[in-house]
């Protein structure tokens, strides 16, 4: 070999050519609109998070970021349209651990592999979860909604944003734990059920406090419990379920975004940065914590972690509730 020319192995050149290959589609990266598929109905939590991150990453972007709310199944409808997407950043996934996380485990024949066809970009943030009452239901607290659900067994219903969701196993927790029979009415997502409990078509429903705030400030809704092991500090006046029943053990809901298996790390990493960067926006910052929406930072690895904790805790309850 003569002096002064060097030839690279073949291996050596490949992982070369497809360093520059992803890093020229990270500054390429987004070349058309981008679509942000909501896996659950309009009106809930990923709502109040998902509109103003796309308007902020469409900024960062300089790209439309369009909106597409895909509900039903306890967002699995949504997340499986978003598998089948190219892995390419131009089609993104806003869910929650219902379709990643507890729901795999109440869905036997989920059409898509949480982990396997998805790629962790970001945990938006943490939700507090209430079980919100219609003002014509009688009982006033925990206390005496199990008072009551005793007394009338089999009588009293509740609704959620859909099987396996978080605010679902909520309502089984309280049933177990409280040691009651009441009926789970699953929705299509919080919005149906909050239009419901309006309605005086159910009394009860565990739903995020986000999708309910206005409803519970202006009297319509009364907010009986936060399922959380602390009271939230944006409404203390708002007691604990463990508060009557010191055993009730809930896990923390989260809403976070996802892309297809596959897609480049750059413009995970890329993604990631808009997506933490629009939720320490001071308005929208302020926004959310006024929603009772408590925001996060994570790496798509330390979400990664997240999502397989969530995995766990699905499997376990499903077992433990037998539900289905």
């Amino acid at each position: 070999m003569g002096k002064g020319k060097r030839r690279w192995p073949a291996a050596a050149l490949a992982v070369l050519l497809l360093a520059a290959a992803s890093a020229a589609a990270a500054q390429a990266y987004p070349n058309r609109a981008v679509r942000l598929v909501i896996s659950f109905p309009p009106g809930g939590a990923l709502d109040v998070v998902g509109r103003p991150v796309a308007q902020k990453l469409a900024e960062a972007f300089k790209q439309p970021v369009v909106v597409e709310n895909r509900g039903g199944a306890g967002g699995t409808i949504g997340s499986e349209y978003v598998a089948r997407q190219p892995a390419d950043g131009h089609t993104l996934l806003l869910t929650a651990g219902t379709s990643h996380g507890t729901g795999s485990s109440f869905y036997p024949g989920l059409p898509y592999d949480p982990v396997k066809d998805f790629v962790p970009i970001a945990a938006a943030v943490e939700v507090v979860v209430t079980l919100a009452a219609h003002p014509g239901f009688a009982p006033a607290s925990v206390r005496e909604l199990i008072d009551y659900a005793r007394a009338h067994p089999g009588k009293l219903s509740y609704g959620s944003s859909g099987i396996g969701s978080p605010m679902h196993l909520a309502g089984e927790l309280l049933r177990e734990t409280a040691g009651i029979d009441i009926v789970h009415v699953p929705y299509k997502g919080a919005g149906p059920a909050i239009t419901d409990l309006l309605g005086g078509q159910i009394p009860l429903a565990f739903v995020s406090l986000a999708s309910v705030m206005g409803h519970v400030k202006s009297g319509k809704l009364r907010a009986m419990a936060v399922v959380e092991a602390q009271r939230y500090k944006g409404m203390p006046e708002i007691p604990t379920i463990k508060e009557t029943l010191p055993q009730y053990d809930m896990f923390t809901s989260w809403l976070g975004f996802f892309a297809p298996a596959g897609t480049p790390r750059d413009i995970v990493a890329r993604i990631n940065a808009e997506i933490n960067r629009a939720l320490a926006d001071p308005e929208l910052a302020a926004k959310l914590e006024s929603a009772a929406l408590v925001r996060l930072n994570t790496t798509p690895e330390q979400f990664a972690a997240m999502v397989h904790k969530e995995l766990e805790i699905g499997a376990r309850f499903a077992r433990r509730l037998g539900v289905k």
